[in-house]
């Protein structure tokens, strides 16, 4: 798992300590992403609140130290004052003498005291083992989050490339609405001198106000295009770096059964379900331990000092004193009204749920290499026709101009071919995105999707020109 560990955090600094570009290319956009994506950031502060389970779970098994005092102040006495009525020995009148005085606030008594206390777990399976358990599902999650900063590289390359085929297919499309424009402004001239019929005028029109409309349309899809980048960063990318011509299209390297072996290794979301397995299997064993003797000790050590209480002039008690204390106690679960055995029942349901998710994850990545390694190799037999399409088009348009041109061709058969050879064109733009897009998912689904592999996609752009 030391390829898992690496790649956490390593992004950052890949990509900013290796890239120079002044411009908006793949590599700066993805810069600015790291910084302001708020899905990777909000993964990230997830990944972090979630670690901190781990550290409650492992404080169980470290010995927690306290610290009290307290000081109090007692006062007492009647609510009124009581009187005694004697009589005068001289006179024999009675006279009323206060023996008692009622309640007062400013006599009292003053006690004060202030201990230490520890105590440490001696054994307790239970804890050790949901500690055990939290730390696998910090592995899973440390690894869910590299997860994210892979997503996070297809998520800012695929907001690019989209901007780069809006791009292409806008600049197609003005070609095609310049040239109908041509082929209609043409037709025009000959109309009004009698060499072809109005109808072909018509025609003529309706492909120069479609291919407007396209143009439109793809001037909003652009726009959106640019929006949709902007999301990712948090700032606006007016400019954006071209791909190259001589971008090399090549099959994938290696077969398809290398890289099923490759992505048994090194995929994420596999590494991520064994460790949900391994977590649930620590929960059942602390489930399983819930019935076992605990053993904990405890210390203890206390001053206390209390004021000695005056009766009738008299003080009893009081002083100072120390108290210590060390015990061993011994707790032995015997009945809890079936909650232990449901727990432990939960857990083997949670370990069999872990064990088919990891066995679903395992199916599922060998469907998708399949796919994309399948996808990428038909992307370059595709753009190889492709191309062949544009050369056949253009033969096509050029044969069919001159026919129409003596005459034995029509406006309409020009406006097909023309279509034809444009409609080649934007399938062409389609393939050569695609495949990099594709190039990038069977890397990701392999799990060894890098910041190198942006580097080197980065140096295949060029200035726009």
């Amino acid at each position: 798992m030391g390829r898992i560990a690496k790649f956490i955090g390593i992004l950052l600094v890949s990509i900013i300590s290796s890239t120079a570009s002044y411009g908006d290319d793949l590599v700066t956009i993805l810069n600015l992403a790291l910084e302001n994506d708020p899905t990777l950031r909000q993964a990230k502060a997830n990944y972090r609140a979630n670690r901190e389970t781990m550290v409650q779970s492992r404080s169980t098994l470290l010995p927690s130290f306290g610290l009290q005092a307290a000081t109090t102040r007692l006062t007492s006495g009647p609510t009124d004052s009581r009187y005694l009525n004697i009589p005068d020995p001289i006179s024999g009148n009675l006279v009323s003498t206060r023996i008692i005085d009622d309640h007062s606030f400013r006599p009292g008594i003053n006690n004060h005291n202030w201990g230490i206390g520890l105590n440490q777990s001696v054994l307790n399976l239970s804890n050790w083992y949901n500690f055990q358990s939290s730390q696998a599902s910090d592995r899973a999650a440390a690894i869910n989050l590299a997860a994210q900063e892979q997503d996070l590289i297809m998520r800012v390359a695929m907001a690019y490339f989209d901007v780069l085929r809006a791009q292409e297919l806008l600049e197609t499309n003005l070609q095609e609405e310049e040239a109908a424009q041509t082929s209609l402004q043409q037709t025009q001239q000959r109309e009004a001198v009698g060499l072809v019929a109005i109808t072909d005028v018509y025609d003529a029109q309706a492909a120069f106000d479609l291919a407007r409309n396209t143009t439109i349309l793809q001037r909003d899809l652009l726009q959106a295009r640019f929006e949709a980048l902007e999301a990712l960063t948090g700032q606006a990318h007016p400019n954006v770096d071209e791909l190259r011509e001589d971008f090399p299209i090549v099959e994938v390297d290696g077969n398809l059964l290398e890289w099923e072996n490759q992505s048994d290794d090194n995929s994420l979301a596999v590494a991520a379900a064994e460790f949900n397995l391994t977590a649930s299997r620590k929960n059942l064993s602390a489930r399983k331990s819930e019935h076992l003797p605990t053993l904990d000790i405890s210390a203890f050590y206390g001053h206390v000092v209390t004021a000695p209480i005056v009766n009738q002039g008299i003080e009893i008690g009081g002083g100072a004193s120390d108290r210590s204390q060390l015990a061993l106690n011994l707790s032995i679960p015997i009945y809890s009204g079936g909650a232990t055995r449901s727990r432990r029942r939960a857990a083997e349901y949670q370990v069999i749920a872990a064990q088919e998710s990891l066995e679903f994850t395992k199916r599922q990545l060998t469907q998708n290499i399949r796919n994309a390694y399948r996808r990428v190799n038909t992307d370059v037999l595709v753009i190889a026709q492709r191309q062949q399409s544009i050369t056949s088009a253009q033969s096509a348009l050029d044969a069919t101009e001159l026919g129409a041109e003596v005459g034995t061709r029509n406006i309409v058969e020009v406006l097909l071919a023309r279509e034809n050879l444009y409609r080649a064109l934007r399938l062409y733009a389609d393939a050569r995105f695609d495949y990099v897009i594709d190039s990038l998912v069977l890397k990701q689904v392999s799990g060894i999707l890098t910041p190198q592999d942006v580097l080197d996609l980065n140096e295949w752009l060029s200035e726009e020109t």
